[in-house]
């Protein structure tokens, strides 16, 4: 039930921020002088709608996106009453109708800025530095210890212990249970995660003694530790290393505890909230970029999936795909990653509507600026200017740009219904 509950909110707020996309396009059009003559959210049969000054609301049954009237958007409108041709967009400069075009995705870039803003501002995040400079609490427990390293062939992830198979932890051993707070090894104190992991590491086949806070009582007890077969910190620490590029030289013997520590979570406040959010904001522009190019790369994947092959979990999603993600994550309670998708999405959709290709709003901002370019040159050239560009002849293209994306779309929605992206637990 929440999990629905969860995919309904990732939606609404996809809704919301599509409905805002035209809204920027109409507010910088009648800030322009332009003549906006409707704008609804939804398609479909109208369920209300009222008209104030030149312009009619409304609200249409299918929530499905939203959608601004702009008078005279090309030349050859024909729709256009001689009463409106001086406002007809077509008209005005071109670096006007530029930022009326540009405004549905700058809209959608401020608010993943504000969504990031508020999430980093406001909502405690962890906070691995602080990992660092304070005593270690036990978040969890590992009840057995993997002494050789290896990889699961069925999740290509590290495989865990199996209890009753592998031998017990020495934090079993020792009776430690979440909550506990370890505060000295052989009797000296040890603050911050990295400085406990090192003793911990160089002590395999050793007797350790633990020292412990539980419920503000104060305990003490030894342990020998096994000697675990682990990957070297500096390669696990490696972001371009993965478990199939794991050698084994990259592997080392190291004493292990068999503890998850809990990491502290901090909000960043207002201030430097703004540094979080354009740090995570140019990291998420990059990747943007980067899965735009892999697109064509990832279409046979995708078919495959559709087919019965694993879901890549690299491949496109589609709206449907990302709901239910963001469901998913609402259901278990995984607010940050809940906002930090929708944010990404954001810059998703700003990014690809600048792509200039018709019927993108890209696509008429280069026809505008080509049209500047061509008039330049013509004039330069001592020859008279050759107009505007004649959308009908280029209508073709469109079509087959359109045909291209809605495909794409069909098949990004198909796979995301019947081989779905899993989630790692």
């Amino acid at each position: 039930m929440m999990e629905i509950f969860g995919i309904l909110l990732f939606a609404l707020g996809i809704f919301i921020s599509v409905a805002l996309h035209e809204a920027g396009h109409m507010g910088t059009a009648r800030m322009f002088g332009m003549k906006v003559t409707r704008f609804f959210v939804g398609f479909g049969p109208t369920i209300f709608s009222f008209k104030r000054k030149e312009t009619e609301y409304g609200l249409k049954a299918v929530p499905a996106g939203a959608f601004v009237k702009i008078v005279g958007m090309t030349p050859q409108d024909d729709d256009v009453a001689p009463e409106d041709e001086p406002r007809a967009m077509w008209r005005f400069p071109v670096w006007k109708r530029t930022v009326v075009m540009s405004a549905g995705s700058i809209t959608h870039f401020a608010l993943g800025i504000l969504i990031l803003w508020g999430l980093f501002s406001f909502v405690p995040l962890n906070d691995e530095s602080k990992l660092q400079s304070q005593p270690v609490t036990i978040a969890a427990v590992s009840p057995c210890v993997e002494l050789q390293w290896g990889v699961d062939p069925a999740t290509q992830r590290e495989r865990t212990c199996e209890k009753g198979v592998d031998p017990d932890s020495a934090a079993v051993k020792l009776g430690l249970q979440p909550g506990d707070t370890i505060t000295a090894l052989n009797g000296q104190a040890v603050v911050g995660w990295d400085a406990m992991t090192a003793v911990v590491r160089a002590s395999g086949g050793k007797e350790i003694s633990v020292t412990y806070d539980r419920n503000g009582a104060s305990e003490t007890k030894s342990v020998t530790l096994p000697v675990a077969e682990r990957v070297k910190q500096e390669v696990a620490r490696d972001p371009d290393k993965t478990v199939e590029d794991v050698t084994p030289a990259d592997l080392e013997k190291v004493g292990m505890l068999g503890i998850t520590p809990v990491i502290p979570k901090s909000a960043a406040g207002p201030i430097d909230g703004i540094g979080e959010a354009a740090d995570q904001t140019v990291f998420m522009f990059e990747g943007t970029f980067e899965a735009l190019k892999r697109f064509p790369e990832k279409i046979p994947a995708l078919w495959a999936a559709l087919t019965g092959d694993e879901r890549d979990p690299e491949t496109p999603i589609s709206v449907v795909g990302a709901s239910r993600i963001g469901g998913e994550l609402f259901d278990r309670g995984e607010w940050p990653s809940f906002i930090l998708l929708l944010a990404a999405l954001n810059f998703f959709i700003g990014i690809f509507n600048l792509l200039p290709l018709l019927p993108l709003d890209g696509g008429h901002i280069a026809i505008a600026w080509f049209e500047r370019a061509r008039s330049w040159v013509y004039a330069r050239l001592g020859k008279p200017d050759p107009g505007r560009v004649d959308y009908f002849k280029l209508m073709p293209v469109t079509y087959v740009v359109i045909l291209i994306f809605g495909g794409f779309t069909l098949l990004t929605v198909a796979a995301d219904i019947v081989n779905p992206i899993q989630l790692p637990f």
